[in-house]
């Protein structure tokens, strides 16, 4: 079978995997998201097995926010001074938690548990975001760090960046504008998302499968650009993430209630 063919097969056979991903890549690109969350909640449904799964939603990660960074650093909106405490400990033990060994089950069930905070914390963003405006807790660079220490960590594990736990918790601590504070989660996942990736590649039960990540790296890319730099005009961004939520919240319980049950 040549090369093109089977691009092909993989691309009519995966088509709706697809097309999630470049809504996905555009919905969350808009917020300074990577879409982690969903790329796996979506992946979790296929035939792929969970190495697969893992390094596939990082790499996908790493094109989106890539741009996105780009961008926000184009535009003097990544506050370097306040980011490395952050970043510092998110780095080395996202690489710690990509590089684990992990059982199938123990994957699902943490992929589950975490694709259900996720969903809450979709579900509420628009709720925290004005909420913060009332709140004034006292910043540290201890506070910092462990933020990204605990979200690197499980983040590796799981195979997402962990912006959506990262960004509630700037804003709710009043940490900086809505602007940079998206601007601070795109590069905080850029920075896990490869530290994740590299500790799971060293890991001997690393596996991936190229034709369809390949696709899927292409996908993103073209939905990352739009939603940087257009964000989502049709529809509400609010209304959006909502729906996203609820369709992760229905994969999370589904995990869950096949591997606790």
């Amino acid at each position: 079978m040549s090369t093109f063919k089977l691009f092909l097969d993989t691309l009519f056979m995966n088509w709706e995997i697809v097309l999630l991903f470049f809504f996905i890549a555009i919905l969350y690109s808009s917020v300074g998201f990577g879409g982690g969350s969903s790329y796996l909640a979506v992946l979790a449904l296929s035939s792929l097995v969970f190495t697969q799964i893992r390094a596939i939603a990082l790499l996908c990660n790493i094109v989106v926010v890539s741009g996105s960074t780009f961008i926000y650093a184009k535009n003097k909106l990544l506050n370097w001074k306040k980011i490395i405490p952050l970043v510092a400990t998110s780095l080395p033990l996202a690489f710690i938690g990509g590089y684990l060994k992990i059982t199938q089950t123990f994957f699902y069930i943490l992929l589950g548990i975490t694709l259900l905070a996720a969903a809450f914390l979709m579900w509420t963003s628009e709720y925290i975001q004005k909420k913060s405006k009332d709140i004034d807790l006292k910043k540290s660079i201890s506070k910092d760090a462990s933020y990204g220490g605990f979200i690197g960590f499980i983040s590796g594990m799981v195979g997402i960046g962990g912006g959506i736990f990262l960004a509630p918790l700037l804003h709710l601590t009043n940490w900086e504008t809505p602007k940079k504070i998206a601007a601070t989660s795109s590069f905080f996942i850029l920075i896990n998302s490869i530290a994740g990736l590299l500790g799971q590649y060293l890991n001997p039960n690393f596996s991936i499968e190229p034709t369809i990540t390949i696709i899927l790296m292409c996908t993103v890319f073209f939905g990352g650009q739009i939603g940087t730099r257009i964000s989502v005009k049709l529809i509400s961004p609010v209304k959006l993430k909502k729906a996203t939520a609820i369709l992760i919240g229905i994969v999370s319980v589904r995990i869950l209630l096949k591997y606790l049950m």
